[in-house]
């Protein structure tokens, strides 16, 4: 019991953090959005590099680079999780925080249905309808903007390929992180001295409070992770799956609350929807195994 409210704990930190993150990035409204995902992804490097030598694991993450297929996937999944990181800091600077929150929600069904499509796997017809639901609420959105709900259907593909991409890769979650930030640093670096040559690097030069918010842009992304892989370790994995609801939760409030976003008759029926969806996929979830399943 412990470990498992240790876990509950770890889970509700890391998911808590992702859901209150958007006050950090809406701090730096002011900042260019790859200039905060290139600060992300060096001190990020640093922090994780640092928690592997004290892990004794840096022999491990050397024999992970060695491994060709292995790599690619992270290269792959590098891609991903950067485009959905800079769409999401774009998303609050820009007002955008409502479409953000919805595309999290999607995203558990998006992963059920790329398992069926790309995996083989089955999913329930409880599981089928809850996916319907959430179709369903991602057109009412579609309809109500007059277009395709981009933003939020964007964050839910890019995070559900970068899982399918991570769950292939068939590594840590720190050490892939690891391997995935030592690729994008060269990038990273690049883009930060281009900055500055330019005279356009906003780090050292926009104020002290700003300085300062860059620099712990590691600690924002690799400490909630480290979290997040406490609470796997101690936790079934459908109780660490209804944990990352409280994530888009908090940010579709941060974003109603603190930040103003208009919430439309449109979002209450999108959104109605998707929870709908999700409590049927959660409660399916929880059941026991014998249940009927779709080939």
């Amino acid at each position: 019991m412990s470990e498992q409210r240790a876990g509950v704990a770890y889970g509700l930190a890391a998911f808590g953090w992702w859901g209150l993150a958007p006050f950090y990035f809406h701090a730096l409204a002011r900042v260019s959005p790859w200039e905060i995902l290139a600060h992300r992804i060096v001190g990020s490097l640093l922090l994780l590099v640092v928690f592997q030598a004290v892990a004794g694991r840096l022999a491990a993450l050397r024999a992970l680079l060695r491994d060709r297929r292995t790599l690619g996937l992270l290269a792959a999944s590098t891609l991903l999780v950067s485009t959905n990181w800079t769409l999401f800091i774009w998303s609050i600077a820009t007002g955008r925080l409502l479409d953000a929150s919805f595309g999290y929600f999607v995203n558990p069904l998006i992963n059920v249905l790329l398992g069926f499509v790309l995996l083989g796997e089955r999913f329930s017809r409880r599981q089928g309808l809850s996916l319907l639901l959430a179709l369903a609420g991602v057109l009412v959105l579609g309809i109500g903007y007059g277009r395709p709900p981009w933003i939020s259907l964007t964050l839910a593909l890019s995070f559900g390929g970068y899982g399918l991409l991570r769950k292939r890769a068939r590594t840590g979650a720190v050490a892939g992180l690891t391997v995935e930030t030592l690729l994008a640093a060269p990038f990273a670096l690049a883009y930060l001295l281009w900055l500055d040559h330019a005279g356009r690097l906003a780090f050292g030069h926009a104020g002290a409070g700003t300085t300062w918010l860059l620099a712990a842009a590691g600690v924002i992304t690799a400490l909630p992770l480290l979290w997040f892989v406490a609470a796997a370790r101690r936790l079934r994995y459908a109780t660490v799956g209804l944990l990352q609801y409280v994530a888009p939760t908090l940010q579709f409030l941060v974003a109603v609350l603190a930040f103003g976003e208009a919430f439309t008759g449109t979002h209450a029926v999108s959104f109605g929807l998707i929870w709908c969806a999700l409590g049927l996929y959660s409660w399916d979830s929880l059941r026991p195994r014998q249940r009927s399943e779709i080939s």
